[in-house]
């Protein structure tokens, strides 16, 4: 293999290579940079969301939570969901025992860890995805468009955010998410599930 062989063969490594992970912050979690830092009043962080023309993502992660770390770490650095995520998504991230307060679009004020009970959220990470409207007096889990608890591939999570984006919930027929899911592996052909 000549010199510029493997110097182009290098660098291709390297650019497909994930970003760095995301530093802990002094809860314990994770932060990255497309993260929001809000009053975490919901109805204007929806609205905030609208403004930016982007969807409104909460993410309930926890300290010591590996599977949080595995996708801090393996999968939201990997740049298509990087900057899929920071392109489209308002993410605001709630700790699973933390005392911070959250106003529901209801409009019940609670701790973090009183709404995670409250919504039952039994899962670290759990991203709830919501639409651009919420009916008065609902509730975040009554209105979410899709909730997906637990640690996935770059493939299954870059499907939710685009199944989402693109409002496919909406879609008359029978592609729900696992359908759109298993057809977006066909098309990736690349002989992975995920």
């Amino acid at each position: 293999m000549t010199f510029t062989r493997l110097v182009t063969a290098a660098l291709a490594a390297t650019l497909a290579l994930p970003l760095a992970a995301a530093e802990l912050g002094d809860d314990g979690l994770h932060k990255t940079p497309w993260m929001r830092e809000t009053f975490k009043d919901l109805r204007e962080d929806l609205d905030e969301a609208n403004a930016e023309d982007k969807r409104l993502m909460l993410m309930f992660e926890q300290r010591g939570c590996v599977y949080c770390t595995k996708m801090h770490e393996e999968v939201f650095p990997t740049p298509v969901i990087a900057d899929y995520i920071n392109e489209n998504y308002f993410v605001v991230q709630l700790n699973l025992h933390g005392d911070i307060e959250v106003t529901d679009f209801d409009g019940e004020t609670l701790s973090e860890k009183q709404m995670a009970r409250k919504w039952g959220i039994l899962f670290t990470p759990t991203m709830m995805f919501l639409p651009q409207e919420v009916p008065e007096g609902a509730t975040a889990p009554q209105s979410a468009v899709a909730v997906m608890p637990g640690a996935f591939g770059v493939g299954t999570t870059l499907d939710m955010l685009t199944w989402v984006k693109e409002e496919r919930y909406t879609l008359e027929g029978t592609e729900d998410f696992q359908r759109y899911h298993a057809r977006m592996i066909q098309e990736r052909d690349n002989g992975s599930t995920d």
